[in-house]
């Protein structure tokens, strides 16, 4: 809808405008994944992974963006933001859909970044995701990490697994989230889903706190600091099945990073106790559909066999890479294999795939080979 932005926000504007849940029905509509609100800017929302301004809108002022934090925020929330205290939380729509919110400041402004979330929980099949991700879950015990970039898609993949163990075991799953994004049902399993803020105070209190709740599956929504990565660690030592998410690109930076977080004189039991609990690891990223219909996920992924498990605990980590590449038949895909065999198959560009190779000449040859 084009709107007369010369007189500022009059009142047909700002019925508009202001109408959050409006602006959200619109942007999922479109089929945009996020939806940003900055002073001195139209609303900007994120198309197929490019950035696009929503045109029909005016330019953002602080206290239009104040208005729009009042219509979705409880009192606590807004206390929190008038402190400047980043906020993080989940709404939903009249209409049922949900959404997960941070609302934080920039040059003493206001700013929201809106997550489009589904309500419906995919299954592995509908993300086209690797079959050997659904042989992962259904391990009684030990530690699986979904990695990538922010926006890549991880706290999806975590709900399929989810959902998978959700329909093919019987089991007590604890989710820890900041916030809940999915809202799984019961079905062959319990679930119980604990929002960081509201249920628990943090990751790594709710870890501890989970150990005594009796699970045999425990998602942990990002393992940020020292003390979350000790606690899933632990319970996954335990005899628990622990999944969890970094922000890394490739399986051995995902090794190396939960090595570094530890003081120098506990490394070495470290990369003992996570070769010993360490199941998999899929690094993903996504990638625009060729056919410009929407985008794609590409995983690499680190099947823990126990020469992987032998390379973690004897501090050889840079084999890794190696190892994924020769490691097809444990199930193994390292990344630019996956993107060239997405090019071949017309799923994906060569454009498009290029601006995510970690080695340009590996993929130059898989491309080449039959």
């Amino acid at each position: 809808m084009e709107l007369d932005t010369s007189k500022g926000l009059g009142t047909k504007q700002e019925k508009i405008i202001l109408n959050i849940d409006k602006i959200l029905d619109e942007a999922r509509v479109l089929g945009c994944s996020d939806v940003h609100f900055t002073a001195k800017i139209a609303p900007i929302v994120r198309l197929h992974g490019s950035l696009r301004k929503l045109s029909s809108y005016p330019e953002m002022t602080e206290p239009a963006i104040q208005k729009i934090c009042e219509q979705m925020c409880t009192a606590k929330q807004l206390t929190n933001i008038k402190e400047h205290i980043d906020t993080d939380f989940s709404y939903t729509t009249r209409r049922g859909y949900r959404h997960r919110v941070n609302i934080y400041h920039q040059r003493g402004n206001t700013a929201i970044a809106i997550r489009l979330l589904r309500n419906d929980i995919p299954t592995l099949e509908d993300l086209d995701l690797p079959p050997i991700l659904a042989d992962f879950v259904m391990r009684p015990r030990g530690l699986i990490l979904i990695t990538g970039p922010t926006g890549s898609g991880k706290s999806t993949t975590l709900a399929a697994m989810i959902d998978y163990v959700n329909v093919n075991r019987s089991a007590h799953i604890i989710t820890i989230e900041d916030p809940i994004e999915y809202v799984h049902e019961h079905k062959r399993c319990m679930i119980n889903q604990r929002e960081v803020g509201d249920d628990v105070e943090n990751f790594a209190m709710a870890l501890r706190a989970a150990l005594r709740e009796d699970p045999d599956v425990i998602l942990v929504g990002e393992m940020r600091d020292f003390e979350t990565i000790n606690a899933a660690v632990t319970a996954a030592e335990t005899g628990h099945l622990v999944m969890s998410t970094l922000h890394t690109t490739s399986a051995s930076d995902t090794i190396n990073r939960i090595i570094d977080v530890f003081p120098a004189h506990q490394q070495g039991q470290i990369r003992t106790q996570l070769a010993t609990v360490l199941v998999g690891i899929g690094s993903q990223t996504l990638i625009p559909r060729a056919d410009g219909t929407g985008r794609v996920a590409a995983l690499e992924i680190l099947n823990c066999t126990d020469a992987i498990s032998a390379m973690i605990r004897d501090n050889k980590v840079h084999l890794i890479q190696t190892a994924i590449q020769t490691g097809r038949q444990q199930g193994m895909v390292c990344l630019d294999q996956e993107l060239a065999r997405m090019v071949k198959e017309g799923i994906i560009t060569d454009d498009a795939a290029r601006e995510k190779v970690s080695d340009p000449s590996e993929y130059e040859r898989y491309l080449k080979a039959k």
